[in-house]
């Protein structure tokens, strides 16, 4: 098995253990959008056209909305079981941890920073020089095609594709799986993540402790016995 250079993980139910960060701002506001995500899921419509769907559903119930707002909506939410162990045990062996997320920029920078990765994209909002919410900022990432980012990660840091590994829980993020590249498919978010990832022939960890991917990048290695817990 090729040296492992650098793993990237998506955030949203992988880092953490929210399902999805915009899905925590429609639980604030009491709105829905079931059939936009079907559709999106589906690719009928874009990463761009899905944020400004978002929006246009928060704001018919609240029509101005303040960063402080949106950042209320992450209040109770925790990093995965093991996440915080395994970011530190990779960085310490020399390996480049980064986070390519479609989910929303200001919990994901909070997370990175909290665990102290190397790089992270995600998508999110413009605001106003007040921090009133204008609209969706153009999106960084497609959801579609993380491996784009992956394969820019690849150049700028000189990392050949067969040293990186992916992680991610939804069937989108199968994209990270640049040619060469391998992935790990962690806590599926539904049914459609797991058969994705059955069809796609990578290993998959059902449960929600981010230590149990260890065996899978390491060939069978147990995750090492830190005492220091999560």
């Amino acid at each position: 098995m090729v040296e492992i250079s650098a793993v990237v993980f998506d955030c949203d139910g992988v880092l953490t253990d929210n399902g999805s960060s915009w899905q925590n701002i429609h639980d604030n506001f009491g709105t829905e959008n079931r059939d936009t995500l079907e559709r999106f899921l589906n690719r009928e419509i874009s990463d761009d056209e899905f944020m400004a769907e978002d929006i246009r559903l928060w704001t018919a119930v609240q029509p101005r909305i303040h960063r402080d707002d949106i950042m209320r909506c992450y209040s109770g939410i925790t990093l995965m079981a093991g996440a915080r162990d395994v970011v530190r045990e990779l960085q310490s062996r020399g390996i480049f941890v980064a986070i390519v997320s479609a989910g929303v920029d200001v919990f994901v920078s909070a997370i990175a920073s909290m665990l102290k990765v190397d790089d992270w994209v995600a998508n999110g909002f413009d605001w106003d020089e007040e921090s009133w919410l204008r609209g969706p900022s153009p999106a960084l990432v497609n959801s579609h095609e993380k491996g784009v980012l992956v394969e820019k990660l690849s150049r700028i840091e000189g990392i050949e594709p067969e040293g990186i590994v992916s992680v991610g829980d939804s069937s989108t993020d199968l994209s990270m799986m640049i040619p060469g590249s391998r992935f790990i498919g962690f806590n599926p978010a539904r049914q459609r993540a797991v058969d994705a990832f059955r069809d796609a022939g990578v290993p998959m960890v059902e449960g929600n402790d981010l230590r149990d991917i260890w065996v899978h990048l390491f060939d069978g290695e147990a995750f090492p016995d830190s005492g220091e817990g999560d």
